[in-house]
Parts: structure tokens; sequence; C-alpha cells
């Protein structure tokens, strides 16, 4: 059978953070109920289209998930393990934020079968918490951690950001410290700089001059910092701002990066499958009303399309783009196609090859100073 990875998007969370511009929003009990009430319809009414499928990775995202009442969490993975075939060994994950479980809600989401959890952290400052508009602080953090390891999972990932407002590199990597302090250490760590996104809170105030944010030097030393440190504690980088203990990958982001078919429910909630991308609509009152007729544009990709998707997805891992995949995806070898600007990047020294000897069996991989610059390089493999 094929492998799917499902997606399901809960959009609600206590109040948004002034950097967030995910498709989320606070929202009473009773329309988070009628949600996922219309999530559970959708999952029925399209689990059919699925049957050939053997369903590997589950990620339960948001918005914050943990908001709803664990019951709905429990049903929801009921729901899935009905109506679709689900591998024994699936990753089953869901984010949480502290401030929005506690022991029990913990307990009975490992019980109903999630056994990997994301923990939304960001920094162990309390002021740079408050300066992104978090409602919880690093106590409740080690708390929400502690509770997490007590429910019996060991699969935990611990997000943190750098590049905050008024944040220095010796702030950002003292939440590192703390973070790989913690017992047991987290079994991966994403490790993002902020970007300052339109429609935001955080956008508005750059514009007039009220965020103060780290230089561009500051901000290369957070990022270098991050791969010493977490290198010397065991955690391999196998992605652009992705850390993991040895086996502990997130094998739904790999499979997204490798373009493995995913589908996605919920509100706004994308997919991939066989090269066509769709994506359901994001207004909630549409989305109450008809769950499964909110979905929108049908966009079949060419094959040019593929190409530049494999190559900017395969390239942000650190494994980097197999020749022998491409040669089996497109019939064409990577020098046929992108034979110029692949020269051109390692003639700049941003890529190289991997295993070079090999007939077929090379990698295309980003050097030091590609991963640096990388937006930079994935770029020029778009055809227009």
């Amino acid at each position: 059978m094929k492998k799917l990875e499902l997606y399901f998007h809960i959009p609600f969370c206590v109040r948004k953070c002034l950097y967030c511009d995910f498709l989320s929003a606070p929202a009473a009990e009773e329309t988070k109920d009628a949600y996922m009430e219309a999530l559970l319809q959708e999952i029925r009414g399209r689990a059919e289209t699925y049957r050939e499928y053997l369903v590997d990775t589950v990620f339960i995202g948001g918005g914050t998930p943990s908001v709803v009442n664990a019951l709905w969490i429990e049903r929801l993975l009921e729901t899935v393990y009905q109506c679709f075939s689900v591998s024994e060994k699936a990753e089953i994950s869901i984010e949480v934020n502290p401030g929005t479980v506690d022991g029990e809600k913990l307990y009975r989401y490992f019980a109903a079968g999630v056994n990997r959890l994301s923990i939304g952290l960001q920094s162990a400052n309390d002021e740079e918490l408050k300066g992104l508009g978090r409602i919880h602080s690093w106590q409740e953090f080690l708390e929400t951690y502690r509770l997490a390891v007590e429910a019996g999972f060991c699969n935990i990932n611990v997000d943190i950001m750098s590049a905050l407002p008024g944040q220095s590199t010796d702030s950002y990597c003292l939440t590192l410290e703390k973070v790989l302090k913690l017992t047991p250490q987290p079994a991966h760590i994403s490790a993002y700089s902020l970007i300052v996104e339109e429609g935001t809170p955080f956008a508005e105030m750059d514009k007039k001059g009220a965020l103060q944010l780290p230089d561009e030097e500051c901000e290369r030393q957070m990022y270098k910092r991050t791969e010493e440190m977490l290198k010397r504690h065991g955690y391999e980088r196998y992605e652009i701002s992705n850390y993991a203990k040895e086996g502990y990958a997130c094998r739904h982001n790999c499979g997204y990066w490798r373009r493995v078919e995913y589908a996605g429910f919920g509100i706004g909630a994308a997919s991939l499958v066989d090269n066509k991308r769709f994506q359901n609509g994001r207004s909630l009152a549409d989305y109450l009303a008809n769950p499964l007729g909110c979905r929108g544009h049908i966009q079949e990709l060419s094959e040019k399309e593929q190409m530049e998707e494999f190559l900017f997805l395969g390239l942000r891992m650190t494994e980097g783009v197999e020749e022998n995949g491409f040669w089996d995806a497109f019939g064409k070898t990577l020098t046929e196609v992108y034979g110029a600007v692949i020269e051109k990047n390692i003639a700049d020294g941003l890529l190289e090859y991997r295993n070079p000897e090999a007939d077929r069996g090379r990698r295309l991989v980003l050097t030091e100073r590609g991963l640096d610059i990388s937006n930079y390089v994935m770029a020029q493999f778009l055809f227009d």
C-alpha cells in the first residue's frame, strides 16, 4: 500500500501571539465543539478516497489543539482508526502549549495513541515570552514537560525561537542551555528564527519602528551557536531548522520534505495527493455549515512544478536530494535538467555532491555556507 500522512487542523488558541499569522483564533467552547463535530464529519466523508493507502503519520496541529477538551482528541483518533488503515508503527503527534494541558489531559492523549508531543516553548526568558504575547512562563513550561514525561512520552519536541525583539545572543543561548538541562533531554528540538509576517501586530510595530530586532550579525551568531551547542549534546541537524537525537527525526515533516502524499482536514488544511494540490477554505462559518463542501481549487502539478518541489523541499534536509530518486521520479538526471544551476552553485561553494564517485547514487546537498543562504540557493531551481 502507498504511504499517506494525515494532518488535522484545530484552529483555536487562548490568545493570538503577536507574531502569529497561522489560521487560528480564540473561540467559545460551543464553537470548538461544533468544529470538532464537523471535523469528524469531514473525516468520515472523505476517508473512502484513501482506502488504498496506509497511514504512516498523523499530525494534529493548529492553533493550539490542546485547548479543546481531551475527549475530542480521543474521538478524533478513534475515528482515524475506524476510517483508515493505520500502520502499527505510525507516528502520531500533537502540538500543545504550556497553560493548556494538565496531567490528566496528557495521560489521555498517550492512552489514545499519541506517541509524539510538540511543546511550544519559544523562550526560557519570561520577558521575551511576554514580548511575544505568549500565555505561559518558563516555570509553566517546566511543569508541562514534567507532566508529559510522567504521562509516558519519550518522543518530545521543544520549539524555540531566535532573533526575538530585544534578544541578545547570550539570552538566546541561555534558553538553549536551559532546554538542554531538561531531564530527560528532549528527543527533538525545532529552532526557528522569527519572521515578521504581514498582517501581524509585529508587522505593524515594525513599520512604526517599535520592534527592536537583533541585527543581522547577531542573528547569524544565534544560528551558529544553535548548531554548535546541539551537536555537542548529540543532536543531529537533519533539516535547516530541526535537530534530533538518533532515531527521533520527525517522520511527518520528513515525509512532507520528501513529497510523501498527505491529506489535510479542517479549515485551511492543504493536501498533496496523486500530484494534485488542494486546500480547504479558510471560513469557519462555511466549514461548520458544510465541512465536505469547502474544498478549494485543485491544482494538478506539471512535471516542471514537481521537479521544482523535489529540489526546493529536498534541499531543506541535510541528506539532500538523491540522484537516483530524481531519476526514478522523472526519468531524467539532475544534470540534464539543472546542470547549469548546480555547476554555478558548486563553484560558489553553496552546493556539493556527497558520495561523488557513485553512479547516479550521489546526493546533492547544501554546504554549510549554502545552508546560511538556503532561500537564495533554492530559488534558483524554479523554472520561471
